[in-house]
């Protein structure tokens, strides 16, 4: 399958992205892309040029010298060409440009300059080219000379100094795919929009198709069956009448040429366009050739012979299906349609027929008789009968807009029986189970809706068009979840059952790294209960409807104290560090990996999220809230998870001290939180001094963190420091400030350290003082004083916009 990239942007607004991007990602959805193709590869400033004056060479005869009009001004050249003629509109490579190969269609690899200079003794700045030195040829351009230059239509509106590959429609890409036989709906450029659009998470914007059709009506002029309904599931027809043949708008024409199709008439090109672009083949038969005004879908004859449009007879038999008038046979169905109803340049009125065959059917048909053509290898592959209507709405809606002729009013339909959408219930919990990820359920539904499934809510099932014939059960829909979350996303996971493998899993190599970090920092691991009291949410200062006190009660509870699961580490934290404290033992640092048991539901229908949460918790009168921050930042580093994280003061739990507590953001999401135990609840576990505790959400860890380590060696040239004395409100965090560093410090800041805040005598009481040491420092090259004075100077701006100044 190929497609124009453009095409596909227009489908999908605002898809900007490049070729090899565009490749890359559809690739990883599950579209894909062999290859692509840069029609303007190697073009370069190739303008539209007016040939003003010609004069013979005066040194051969064979050349003349042309001035050309090429917007800016007017040129020399010295061509050869035989059908150069004054005021001819051509393209122009100026000097230094660049063109695709040469007039014998060869491309060039890196195309061929074009440089100002000498032929035969007389000056020539530029090149007037030829449709093959620009990478094309006449299959596509069939109005190009068989040799000379390229001539634009007066139609064509072009002026001179206009982007001649703009005005060629040579601006775009093609795309290879290479699609699987059971996305049929992918053979057409609006299925791989869709795809497009679901990759990039974009919206689309599909063609709007009004209706058609006059006061007259089809039956009037046609009627239809279907005798061997086994073969065609579906048979439409309408009519053109007043049929005016032309050649097909300029739009047209460059979305045909970029799918490899040359451009014929206004008629032949509507039903090239409407395969391409809805995946369904069409047929258009001259009525006035149609014996008796009817058309018949049956089995061929033992023995038949028929003459295709191509001139050549085909010997066809009783599994052949004919499409047949009153008299004849006028085509084979699905293949190609026959010479005696061919249209001709004299059509008045005109039958559009478009069908849904068997694929099977087709596909042996056409290996019989040794014919395979664009639409047998779209047929046999097994249309959606739905589409066969909308593809032929969609082409009377261009024979209207193009002005090809008058659309009768009505249709011919005949459709036994009617396909339906499948339903398959929705299980997200299920397709997590089989991908090893953790896709919430809102997510799974935006893929789906993406792609223009339907969840019925009442039934809980996702209706599934008829044009997706490849789900059809749970596990397709795994898959669709699969590539649209990443298939690079996807953790890694040891096999289920006995393995002989002796390597522990991704989660338990996390969980091991997690434990060493802290034991590093001074921790030592604690254990404690799952079982807890629904007292404790009143010593933490929960709210009556906090969500933390939606717990799973146990069934036969030891007691009051052990009669739900936890739904939060703190309480198990907090009474283990007070036991600590209550022995006197001084500096206390514990560490705990343990699961909190999060129910769906209450009460409960299904088993509760048990999510493994790192708790770290520690009193020491030697450190505060700043050491424990170390220990996270130390901790997400090892686990490759650095250059995203950040902090929110505005964490709201009340267990914290409201000034002194931060969520944890790391890519987005919190990943845990961080804080000085509220006074009150210090109180409640009987704590006296400071206590700090910071929690992590280790699933989160597990999805992000990453082993992969780049080594980078160290350099051999020197640093430059700079020092930053600021001035800022007192209530602005540092962060801030150090995201002006990461933003506007450029390619040489290796570092900055904050080495002093400063309130007090000299400095308002709104106000602080802050000072920072940058170190700048190349990898390649001694620092000039330029490079550091730019990089300060785009900091110092991006800090006044945010209300910092330089102190003097």
């Amino acid at each position: 399958m190929r497609t124009s990239l453009q095409w596909i942007k227009d489908l999908v607004p605002g898809l900007t992205c490049t070729p090899q991007e565009y490749m890359d990602a559809m690739t990883m959805s599950g579209s894909k892309v062999e290859f692509f193709e840069e029609f303007d590869r190697d073009l370069d400033k190739i303008v539209v040029g007016r040939i003003e004056k010609i004069e013979k060479h005066p040194d051969a005869d064979k050349l003349v010298v042309c001035q050309v009009n090429v917007g800016s001004g007017t040129i020399q050249i010295v061509t050869g060409a035989p059908n150069a003629q004054e005021g001819a509109l051509v393209p122009v490579v100026l000097d230094g440009g660049r063109v695709a190969g040469g007039h014998d269609g060869t491309r060039t690899e890196g195309g061929i300059k074009i440089k100002a200079g000498k032929l035969r003794g007389v000056p020539s700045n530029g090149m007037m080219c030829s449709i093959e030195e620009l990478g094309s040829s006449r299959d596509l351009f069939p109005e190009a000379p068989e040799s000379g230059l390229y001539i634009f239509a007066p139609e064509s509106g072009v002026q001179p100094g206009d982007d001649a590959i703009e005005a060629l429609g040579l601006h775009d890409t093609a795309i290879e795919y290479e699609i699987t036989s059971n996305r049929v709906d992918c053979f057409s450029i609006l299925g791989l929009a869709r795809e497009a659009a679901a990759t990039f998470h974009l919206d689309k914007k599909f063609p709007y198709v009004p209706a058609t059709g006059d006061s007259d009506d089809v039956n009037n002029y046609i009627s239809a069956e279907i005798v061997d309904d086994d073969l065609c599931s579906r048979y439409t027809a309408r009519v053109v009448k007043d049929v005016k043949i032309a050649p097909s708008p300029a739009w047209m024409q460059k979305r045909l040429r970029s799918q490899g199709i040359r451009p014929i008439n206004n008629l032949v090109d509507i039903t090239n366009y409407v395969m391409l672009e809805y995946g369904q083949p069409m047929h258009a038969y001259d009525l006035d050739t149609i014996a008796g005004h009817k058309l018949s879908v049956k089995r061929a004859s033992d023995g038949d012979v028929f003459t295709t449009l191509d001139g050549q007879e085909r010997n066809v038999d009783h599994d052949t299906l004919m499409i047949c008038d009153g008299e004849k046979q006028v085509g084979i169905a699905g293949i190609m349609g026959g010479e005696n109803s061919m249209i001709t340049d004299n059509v008045k009125t005109m039958v559009f027929e478009a069908a849904c065959f068997d694929g099977t059917n087709i596909r042996l048909s056409s290996k019989r008789i040794g014919l395979r053509t664009d639409a047998s290898g779209i047929f046999e592959k097994g249309l959606d009968p739905n589409n066969a209507m909308e593809a032929m709405n969609r082409a009377c809606a261009l024979v209207e807009e193009l002005g090809a002729g008058t659309v009768v009013g009505g249709a011919v339909d005949i459709y036994p029986h009617k396909r339906e959408g499948l339903r398959i219930p929705f299980e997200p919990d299920r397709y997590n189970a089989m991908l090893g990820t953790d896709v919430d359920r809102e997510t799974q539904l935006q893929y789906f809706k993406a792609i223009d499934l339907v969840y019925d809510e009442a039934t809980n099932e996702m209706v599934i068009p008829s044009w997706r014939q490849d789900l059809i059960t749970y596990a397709d829909m795994a898959e669709e979840v699969a590539r649209f979350y990443g298939y690079d996303k996807i953790p890694t996971t040891l096999p289920k059952g006995t393995s002989t493998a002796g390597k522990l899993s991704y989660k338990k190599r996390i969980e091991a790294k997690t434990r060493e970090v802290a034991q590093f920092a001074g921790y030592s691991q604690a254990m404690t209960y799952s079982f807890e009291s629904p007292k404790v949410f009143d010593k933490l200062l929960l709210a009556a409807d906090a969500p933390e006190r939606n717990a799973i009660t146990i069934a036969n509870p030891l007691g009051e104290d052990f009669s739900i699961m936890r739904t939060m580490s703190l309480n198990g934290m907090l009474t283990s560090l007070a036991t600590n404290a209550n022995r006197r033992n001084k500096n206390v640092h514990l560490y705990e990996m343990a699961n909190i048991y999060l129910p769906k539901a209450l009460p409960l229908t299904e088993l509760p999220d048990e999510r493994m949460t790192l708790t770290l918790g520690f009193y020491d009168e030697k450190e505060d809230f700043f050491d424990l921050k170390g220990v996270v930042e130390e901790l997400l580093s090892t686990m490759g998870m650095n250059e995203k994280l950040s902090y929110d003061a505005n964490a709201g739990r009340p267990y914290l001290h409201p000034g002194r507590q931060a969520n944890i953001i790391y890519n987005g999401k919190v990943l845990g939180f961080i804080g000085e135990v509220h006074p009150l609840v210090r109180a409640n576990y009987n704590l006296g001094e400071r206590t700090y505790i910071a929690v992590i959400d280790m699933p989160q860890v597990v999805e992000q963190a990453s082993f992969d380590r780049k080594y980078t060696p160290i350099t051999n040239f020197p640093a430059s420091t700079r020092d930053l004395s600021l001035l800022t409100k007192k209530d602005m965090e540092v962060g801030e400030i150090e995201a002006v560093f990461d933003r506007e410090g450029g390619q040489y800041l290796e570092s900055y350290e904050l080495f002093d805040v400063y309130v007090g005598a000299g400095i308002d009481p709104d106000y602080k003082s802050v000072a920072y040491s940058l170190t700048f420092r190349a990898k390649d090259k001694n620092l000039a004083d330029t490079d550091v004075n730019e990089a300060m100077d785009r900091i110092i701006n991006g800090l006044s916009a945010i209300d910092v100044n330089m102190r003097s």
